[in-house]
């Protein structure tokens, strides 16, 4: 029996889509992790992923029965600027596997060598941005986000050149697809109309088969779904504090799945504006302004499916107007159920409104931390029922400026009948106590490229998937960093 049991439907489809390119082998390929839980999803034995074989397979070393391996092209919006050919320059899809599930997912190998659409570049991918998405991709899941994740990581043996040597390393990638906005736009430049088509057609049918419209314009159906799965994906990243870094269109998927975790962070201190990307200069996507930026990224994508909505060109251009001019509404829909669930709120009153506005106020003035004042605000729910060490009132109190507040929005929970444990045990899951902190990311990869240390990167990586969870005794995973401590800035890793 195959240890891999592929069935490839994007490499069905015809080959202006793709190139196929084996991946580039390595010097010496070495078993980092390997995610267990999510090889089982995909009907593979994770005992064979972590054999001498199985790692041969995760380095690009070998391939696996069944795989066809392609690097797919696309085109983006980048910064705002438009580049008509992008593709995957430094990973190589093997194929598709159907999980456990039901459903179809892809198994990528990222840093797997050079393609036609590498534009000068090695392919390779160093220990650092591997371990680093590992870490996020998989903390993001474990929080309830629709996310690519990270199946294996492997050590290549090699050293990668950036601004220095750095050591080497192969991520295996999985997503329910790696469409992007940037492949419809890749098409659309080309006027090459029959590939659009074919591509609503493909996306539709592997994600979005029960989509309402589908019959009658697929094309229409399809925005409207994306319009949808972007304001939920978006609300929640606010939500949490996540700030992405690069949503150029290209980096914003058709499965409505979170991808690329180069320049990606979560906030500490709640700031509005808060940039970390050390190649947005101009803020452009600070946490503010996701929203607006999923919006401008949802209008290119309707103007690239324009041909595929109506042959007349104005019918076409109002159709995809009505259903961009949507996303608003449907994201502060979204992100108003979720403050609810944060608050504590069985409704979210159009009062409401003004109460988490001024909470965020409040914590942008005195610097709170974002993810310890929503969880402590989960601990006063019901604070009789919190069992020792269940808390986090050693790490965070509520500071004496908020206790108006405070107060006010106790008087608004007593409006409601939700008995006070259930009010705090949804709360609990909507407020998590462990996120992917910045220092805490990067003492882990530092541990792991400058002494071949893995027990952080190991300790963090499961403590992170429990992330609702609080325990005394992992409270330094749950503590802001010292200002020595703060990470200012983070990097692509290309």
């Amino acid at each position: 029996m195959a240890a891999i049991a592929f069935d490839n439907s994007y490499a069905r489809l015809p080959e202006r889509f793709y190139t196929r390119r084996a991946p580039t082998a390595v010097a010496q390929p070495g078993s980092i992790r390997v995610n267990h839980a999510l090889a089982t999803l995909l009907g593979i034995d994770p005992l064979w992923l972590e054999s001498a074989e199985g790692t041969a397979v995760l380095a690009g070393n070998t391939l696996a029965a069944g795989s066809d391996p392609i690097a797919t092209v696309y085109a983006g919006h980048q910064f705002g600027s438009y580049n008509p050919q992008l593709g995957d320059g430094r990973a190589i899809l093997l194929g598709e596997v159907i999980g456990t599930d039901g459903i179809r997912y892809d198994i990528q190998l990222k840093g797997s060598g050079p393609t036609p659409y590498s534009r000068g570049g090695d392919g390779r991918a160093p220990l650092a941005a591997v371990l680093r998405e590992y870490i996020v991709s998989e903390a993001m899941y474990a929080l309830g986000l629709p996310t690519t994740r990270a199946l294996a990581a492997v050590s290549t043996g090699e050293q990668v050149v950036r601004e220095s040597f750095l050591p080497g390393a192969v991520l295996t990638r999985v997503a329910r697809s790696h469409i992007r906005i940037g492949t419809f736009q890749f098409f659309a430049a080309r006027q090459d109309v029959e590939a659009l088509k074919l591509l609503v057609g493909h996306v539709l049918a592997r994600h979005y088969p029960d989509a309402p419209g589908r019959g009658d314009n697929p094309a229409l159906a399809l925005l409207q779904q994306m319009i949808h799965a972007q304001a939920a994906l978006i609300a929640q990243w606010q939500l949490l504090g996540f700030i992405h870094g690069v949503m150029n269109t290209d980096n914003m998927l058709l499965s409505g799945e979170t991808i690329d975790y180069g320049p990606c962070a979560f906030m500490d201190e709640y700031q509005p504006d808060k940039v970390f990307s050390s190649i947005d200069h101009a803020g452009r996507y600070a946490y503010h302004n996701q929203p607006g930026i999923a919006h401008w990224n949802l209008a290119a994508l309707a103007q690239a499916l324009l041909p595929a909505l109506h042959e007349d060109q104005e019918q076409a251009v109002a159709l995809a107007q009505a259903a961009v001019d949507t996303f608003p509404e449907r994201f502060s829909q979204a992100h108003r159920a979720g403050l609810a669930r944060k608050l504590g709120l069985a409704e979210f009153l159009v009062t409401d409104q003004a109460l988490a506005d001024e909470l965020f106020q409040l914590m942008a003035q005195h610097r709170l931390d974002f993810t310890l004042t929503f969880r402590r605000l989960a601990d006063l729910a019901a604070p009789t029922e919190a069992g020792p060490g269940t808390t986090v009132e050693e790490l965070f109190e509520i500071p004496d400026p908020l206790l108006p507040w405070l107060a006010r929005w106790r008087e608004r929970l007593s409006a409601e009948q939700t008995p006070a444990t259930e009010r705090q045990a949804l709360m609990y899951t909507a407020n998590p106590a462990f996120i992917p902190r910045n220092h805490l990311v990067e003492e882990a990869l530092q541990a792991a490229t400058q002494s071949g240390d893995f027990a952080p990167f190991n300790a963090l990586v499961d403590t992170l998937a429990k992330p609702f969870a609080y325990d005394r005794a992992l409270a330094r995973y749950a503590t802001p960093p010292r200002p020595e401590q703060a990470v200012t800035q983070t990097f692509c890793g290309t």
